[in-house]
């Protein structure tokens, strides 16, 4: 079936404005069945469910109980249907930063004075500077400055004995490269029994996760980045890694309003695109519906990587390059461009004016050792389910007339 993007744009209402947004990995749009959701959930979190009429065995038991006091579980079993496993591995909180904290805290049992964790460039910047208020050694992988990538084999040497968490990310959030999980695993297992901690954020609006796959122990993701409410979630491989945490720690509040928009994000996804075969859970409409939209967004992102680097003036951050012309680095639909001898303010000043919504790359030091601010700054984009060919032919012109 292909793919159906104008029926997509029509669940966006927020795309009548007259813009053209390529900013999902800043501020997504949001699906008016989201929007919906949320105001439903607000509306409704403090009301009271009629009694049932007639009492027996299959009856309500939480009867005078307020409707919103279900909406997190509800909550935690959409994101379990995102991740294939069950809502007891799911924990829920504000944000990926406020549960990243709390992790350390219920960790402590598990931290002696001799304890260390891998930390690395590619993180989000926000998360590291959480984890380095742990007060644990942190040891250090390093990236590849030709394209961003972090490689697994380091990490045979980095973890050992004294290692209790090594925290990676899926995808780098704004260029896009997707990080080998499984193989760090691989490697992290060869000489540690640290528990890897994955931050699927920038990696989940484009593939369903599994965990199963990349061997790792925990994964955070943020609500948010889907397009829906600000709520986040930590997703354990196995209910028993609980007994070894100080799960009060863990016990994070979550607006009843927000989490009771959770599921309407998820089940967005899962109806993209229809088809699916065999059963017809939410876990499995998912991966056909979200693998459907990838390969679609995919070709979107060969077109863009393609016409732009056709402009010689023109530097994708990772892409460009000798060092990194013949790398094979998979790419989750988002980068990082500059021209030369243009400020990227400049550059995104044009795109604004010509009805294009990106953001100025983020300085960090990854970037800054990937040459980013020597050439003025960067502009990122990233691609939503909604973008069509026409977007991306209208950013290449407009980056052309600067180029």
């Amino acid at each position: 079936m292909a793919f159906d993007v104008w029926g997509v744009r029509g669940l966006y209402t927020s795309l009548g404005g007259g813009w053209t947004y390529l900013n999902a990995h800043d501020h997504p749009q949001v699906p008016e069945k989201v929007a919906a959701a949320v105001s439903r959930s607000f509306r409704n979190a403090a009301t009271v469910p009629p009694p049932e009429p007639v009492l027996g065995s299959h009856s309500r038991a939480d009867v005078g109980t307020p409707e919103g006091a279900e909406y997190p579980k509800a909550a935690r079993a959409a994101v379990a249907d995102l991740a294939g496993v069950t809502p007891e591995q799911v924990v829920l909180g504000p944000s990926v930063p406020a549960l990243y904290s709390a992790l350390l805290i219920a960790m402590r049992p598990l931290l002696r004075h001799n304890s260390t964790m891998v930390l690395n460039p590619v993180d989000r910047p926000d998360l590291t500077r959480r984890l380095q208020r742990s007060g644990v050694e942190a040891k250090w992988a390093q990236a590849d400055l030709a394209t961003g990538d972090l490689p697994a084999w380091q990490y045979r040497d980095i973890a050992d004995g004294s290692t209790r968490l090594v925290s990676v990310p899926a995808a780098h959030p704004e260029l896009g490269n997707v990080v080998g999980v499984a193989d760090i695993v691989e490697a992290v297992r060869e000489k540690s029994r640290a528990w890897v901690l994955v931050d699927a954020t920038a990696y989940a609006p484009y593939r369903p996760l599994d965990l199963e796959a990349w061997g790792a122990d925990i994964a955070a993701v943020d609500i948010a980045q889907l397009g829906g409410p600000e709520v986040a979630a930590l997703i354990f491989r196995d209910e028993a890694m609980f007994k070894r945490l100080d799960m009060e720690a863990l016990d994070l509040q979550v607006s009843p309003g927000l989490a009771g928009a959770v599921p309407a994000a998820v089940e967005h996804y899962a109806s993209l695109v229809k088809g699916a075969t065999g059963r017809s859970s939410r876990r499995n409409r998912l991966k056909h519906s979200m693998g459907e939209t990838t390969a679609y967004l995919n070709g979107l992102r060969d077109d863009l990587h393609t016409f732009l680097g056709t402009l010689p003036a023109v530097h994708i951050v990772g892409v460009t390059g000798e060092a990194a012309e013949d790398a094979r680095v998979e790419r989750i639909p988002r980068l990082a461009f500059g021209v030369n001898g243009v400020p990227s303010e400049t550059v995104l000043q044009r795109l604004l004016a010509n009805g294009i919504v990106a953001t100025k790359t983020h300085e960090c030091s990854l970037l800054d050792d990937m040459g980013v601010a020597e050439m003025g700054g960067a502009v990122t984009i990233a691609m939503s389910p909604f973008n069509t060919q026409n977007d991306i032919e209208q950013l290449v012109r407009t980056v052309a007339s600067l180029a």
